[in-house]
């Protein structure tokens, strides 16, 4: 543990450009008021709301709470949700000059409308989402690709963090693994649809249903696992995969034909996975810049993430935090 610990320490003030898709969380607290005459729904007493930083910039908002200097590269808005965004980040100190602006389409939002009361336990009833599924622009792409290029030759590594909306387009896979690869640079890449897009970059995160997904089958065994685990390194000729497993850990398989299956750190509180992925992501990347060899990345990420998945809804994990989960271990 004393290791993993040092890991932790001299992560902080690594330099990385997380770019992906930058979600507004947003949770609308509502007390059940009574039934409504217009149709057998139930009316809500609005009580509270609160924006927290998703998808992307979950990533980027884990990297700064861990320690790290981040860059946050994205498309976002000209609305409400980019403001509040832009604000989150910046009380992070995070570097938020890669944001760019596209007044054609909405900040992307995923609102969910949570219902209680007092004798009521309070549960999400409904989520909404907004979000363009217009491809970026041009010109919009044409500046995406020069804020990143601006912020390459400054960053210790890179996160891509793509949650489907378009962000990270060919275009920009091609500048990153480019530039990754000539510069040596640690980068990771979280795709939920399109992981088979990413031949070539270092290192992919996936858990084990979308690994299930490229693969084309049921993973039922662990046998499975290192056989698809096995075939998605190979395919996409990447130096690792990382696989989260939920309550089975991870699993992580390298280009040297090293595999590694690492428990979970706790089971005794696991309340919310929501964001533990993006969690895992930035720790394992962070740890990656220090020079730790990628099990002990993957070891530091499995930690962090189960941090985070003690946590209700999308949240981050500190420094201070995982230094003290790691001390408690030991």
């Amino acid at each position: 543990m004393q290791e993993l610990i040092g890991i932790t320490n001299n992560m902080q003030g690594k330099k990385i450009l997380v770019i992906g898709d930058a979600v507004a969380d947003v949770y609308v607290d509502g007390r059940i008021s009574r039934i409504s005459r217009e149709a057998p729904v139930l009316i809500l007493e609005k009580a509270g709301e609160k924006i927290v930083a998703g998808g992307a910039a979950n990533v980027v908002a884990n990297v700064a709470t861990l320690g790290g200097e981040v860059y946050a590269v994205g498309v976002i808005g000209d609305d409400a949700h980019a403001e509040s965004l832009c604000n989150i980040l910046k009380n992070l100190r995070v570097h938020v000059e890669g944001l760019v602006r596209d007044k054609s389409r909405p900040t992307i939002s995923k609102t969910r409308i949570i219902a209680g009361g007092r004798a009521t336990v309070s549960q999400q009833v409904v989520r909404i989402d907004e979000e363009s599924k217009t491809p970026l622009g041009h010109e919009v792409e044409a500046e995406l690709l020069a804020k990143i290029n601006a912020i390459l030759p400054n960053v210790d590594g890179i996160i891509m963090s793509d949650y489907g909306s378009g962000t990270i387009t060919a275009n920009v896979r091609k500048l990153i693994t480019r530039c990754a690869a000539a510069k040596r640079l640690p980068n990771i890449v979280d795709s939920r649809y399109n992981i088979g897009d990413f031949a070539g970059v270092g290192y992919i995160k996936q858990n084990d249903s979308e690994l299930g997904n490229f693969v084309g089958r049921t993973l039922n065994d662990v046998n499975d696992l290192i056989c698809a685990g096995n075939k998605l390194l190979t395919r996409l000729n990447v130096e690792g995969v990382l696989i989260t497993r939920g309550e089975k850990g991870m699993s992580l398989f390298e280009r040297n034909g090293a595999t590694h299956h690492i428990p979970v750190s706790d089971m005794s509180e696991v309340y919310d996975v929501s964001g533990a992925g993006d969690t895992c992501v930035a720790a394992f990347l962070l740890a990656l810049t220090t020079g730790a060899q990628p099990a002990l990345a993957a070891k530091i990420a499995n930690f962090a993430a189960g941090i985070a998945v003690r946590k209700l809804g999308t949240s981050t994990v500190s420094a201070t935090e995982l230094i003290s989960t790691l001390e408690r271990a030991r």
